[in-house]
């Protein structure tokens, strides 16, 4: 495919919406459509509403005066449920998605690719274990390790360290009600502005979790877990607790791991409109590493493990708690939220040295939401501060080898510090058209302190003053169908590991910063769904983390000016309706990710393309749905191009495609089961490729891609 004409964009974007003629004032809000191939038939009676692919009920106007969905009313305050969080994120105009726990739950719920693998525009390549590299919108597509570009969460409260790195492995599929994303500059109600935006893992509240729930899966490559939970309210109090276990072998050699998760919320309304929540996240985990391989061998031996990561017993063990509270305040027309949290993690990691660490965070947020007629006009307003500061302290020592700890190399003691102040305000001119405004400031610094002199000192510090505006405007076509477009700034400051103190000279990697021009629209009739956005984004000064020679962590540069677009397209049809029983379905889901990103007239790369992402990534599934409980279907995850692993564009990573399988039986309550095969053909693939300036065929840059799978589970629900 050439590289997007804007234009012509716009008009199919267009002459998407043209069928939907009627205006409409409606009775309930769109939410965004998430085309998944795992939606489950029925749905337990004990949680909210859902709006899945094949939902046939009217949706309707955010404008409308039910579109105002006020926490309580026998739920909770602090946390809304599955169908407020949609009601309220389809107010964004732009990509955003809310993933029910329903679509994912149903199946080995093992990584967070079975959460989010099915949301168009969201790249997952997984290296080992629960461990991947995650992007939207090519965030930190070039990171080898750890994750950044992105504002994950917990429940709205930060799980990534203060300088903005995060690891994936404390995300458990099995522990939340839903899952929110915002893309970009969308995710600005969470004070987020870096260019890949925010997600928002969810947990159940006493209020709407089953009083018991208990799974079991198992499956390939010696693949284990187990879950429990319970729910439950008692007057003005709730809580609700899952605690889960897994470990596998690996596909790989040498890349065995095992992670224990907890995780709680208490509640207590001390009255209708106040209420206060206490969460703990509780994370251990153990995971040796395979490393990457040569093109070669990751094609031709794809269970081998680099035998150097194997020589130096290369390992990742963490170990992390967090304490958090969250209170709501609720007026005649403003909902206040605030609260603060701490973070303590400590990370064990032998690799080519032996990295000791801890991280102390802490932070807090406040948040105002205004919802009101003003002069005959309905207007919204949001703002709101947040604070998300935090220490590392950091020893590396020698590795001699089957991750023994020798002599100390280097000692450092970081500290980051960020406030983020930000307003974003909806007017809607008319009953169905919004008007969007919004800004943040982020005032950013990183300091870091060297502690072992004898290699000089490195201490230095830095600091940032970023401001992002966004504009924007929403129209409800009418009650099921909804266009957006919006313009906005993004803007990150460095992580630690840039490495930017180590002389006065080198500190010269600067903020990442971009403006994003994007157009949208999203809806659902009874047979048919779609969600399709379009997007560019100009980016100065994007982040590389570029590897320069094995066995050693990449280097962070700033790349001059680049180009990021593409097309983000969800779709859903439903046919061969009642063909074997009364409302069964056969439903084709699909979800199509366009990747153009290039440097743009770059002095050495010109205008190639980035590497460490594919152009084109398509999911679909074909997926029978009996009224009983009963589904069944296949699904493909293919590549159809190639992409490159370096910026000279000198070596590729192949096409490939994924034939998967997958039956089981849920009613919603009681027994449930699957079964489900992946990678059916055993092709041999590579997952992730970490990015280089200029690659060979002797550069170890590859992960190679799981072989053939099967995974089975048994869920109880009271």
């Amino acid at each position: 495919m050439p590289r997007l004409t804007w234009a012509l964009c716009a008009a199919g974007a267009a002459a998407l919406a043209l069928p939907q003629t009627t205006f409409a004032q409606s009775e309930s809000s769109l939410p965004p459509i998430v085309v998944q191939g795992s939606q489950k038939p029925k749905r337990s009676a004990t949680r909210a509403p859902r709006r899945a692919a094949n939902d046939t009920r009217p949706a309707a106007s955010p404008t409308s005066p039910a579109a105002l969905p006020r926490p309580g009313g026998g739920g909770s305050l602090t946390v809304p449920n599955t169908a407020q969080a949609t009601a309220a994120i389809a107010r964004t105009p732009g990509a955003v998605a809310v993933v029910a726990d329903t679509e994912f739950k149903n199946g080995p719920a093992n990584t967070v690719k079975d959460i989010l693998g099915w949301v168009p525009g969201v790249i997952l390549q997984m290296r080992y274990g629960p461990d991947a590299r995650l992007s939207i919108r090519g965030s930190g597509l070039t990171r080898g390790y750890g994750n950044r570009g992105i504002n994950p969460m917990m429940d709205g409260i930060p799980i990534s360290t203060s300088d903005g790195l995060f690891d994936l492995y404390e995300v458990d599929p099995t522990a939340y009600r839903y899952v929110e994303v915002f893309k970009g500059a969308n995710a600005l109600r969470y004070g987020a502005n870096s260019l890949g935006g925010a997600i928002n893992f969810v947990m159940p509240t006493g209020r709407d979790a089953s009083p018991f729930e208990a799974r079991f899966d198992a499956g390939s490559f010696g693949y284990v877990k187990t879950q429990v939970s319970s729910g439950g309210a008692y007057g003005p109090a709730d809580y609700f607790i899952t605690t889960s276990a897994q470990r596998e072998d690996g596909y790989r050699e040498h890349s065995q791991s095992h992670v224990e998760r907890l995780n709680a919320n208490f509640g207590y309304q001390i009255s209708p409109d106040v209420e206060t929540r206490f969460y703990i996240n509780a994370n251990s985990w153990r995971a040796r590493i395979p490393g990457e391989l040569t093109k070669d061998m990751a094609m031709n031996s794809p269970r081998s493990a680099n035998p150097v990561w194997v020589q130096q017993d290369q390992q990742r063990n963490i170990d992390s708690i967090r304490i958090a509270n969250k209170t709501t305040l609720r007026f005649d027309s403003t909902t206040v939220d605030f609260g603060l949290y701490g973070l303590e993690r400590h990370v064990m990691h032998p690799i080519y040295q032996w990295l000791d660490f801890r991280v102390h965070d802490y932070g807090g947020f406040a948040r105002a939401t205004d919802d009101r007629v003003i002069g005959g006009f309905r207007n919204r307003l949001v703002g709101g501060v947040n604070v998300q500061n935090g220490t590392i302290d950091i020893d590396y020592f020698t590795n001699l080898a089957n991750a023994v700890k020798g002599p100390l190399v280097a000692s450092y003691g970081w500290k980051s510090k960020n406030i983020t102040a930000y307003a974003e305000n909806s007017l809607y001119v008319l009953p169905n058209v919004a008007l969007v405004a919004g800004g943040q400031f982020l005032h950013a610094s990183r300091d870091q302190q060297d502690r072992f002199l004898s290699d000089g000192d490195q201490s230095g510090s830095r600091s940032w003053d970023l401001f992002s505006p966004k504009v924007g405007v929403l129209w409800d076509i009418d009650s099921a169908s909804q266009v957006y477009a919006n313009v906005s700034r993004n803007a990150e400051a460095p992580t630690f590991d840039v490495n930017s103190f180590q002389s006065p000279a080198s500190s010269s990697v600067n903020a990442q910063t971009g403006t994003t021009y994007e157009i949208g629209t999203r809806g659902r009739k009874p047979d048919f769904t779609w969600d399709i956005s379009l997007y560019r984004t100009q980016l100065r000064n994007e982040f590389q983390c570029l590897t320069t020679a094995p066995w050693s962590p990449c280097t962070v540069v700033n790349a001059d000016r680049t180009v990021h677009q593409g097309i983000e397209a969800g779709l859903g049809v439903a046919f061969l309706k009642s063909a074997f029983a009364q409302d069964d379905r056969i439903w084709l889901n699909i979800a199509y990710t366009y990747s153009d990103f290039h440097f743009d007239n770059d002095a050495r790369y010109g205008f190639n393309r980035l590497p460490a992402v594919p152009p084109h990534y398509v999911r679909a599934e074909l997926l029978y749905k009996h009224p009983s409980g009963f589904y069944a279907g296949p699904n493909v995850e293919w590549m159809p191009r190639a992409f490159f692993a370096d910026n000279a564009n000198s070596l590729t990573v192949d096409p490939y495609a994924l034939l998967n399988f997958r039956i089981g039986y849920d009613a919603g309550k009681g027994w449930s089961g699957y079964v489900e095969a992946r990678n059916l053909l055993d092709t041999r693939y590579i997952s992730t490729a970490i990015a280089a300036g200029t690659a060979t065929a002797a550069s170890e840059l590859f992960n190679p891609g799981m072989g053939r799978a099967i995974y089975g589970g048994l869920r109880y629900r009271m």
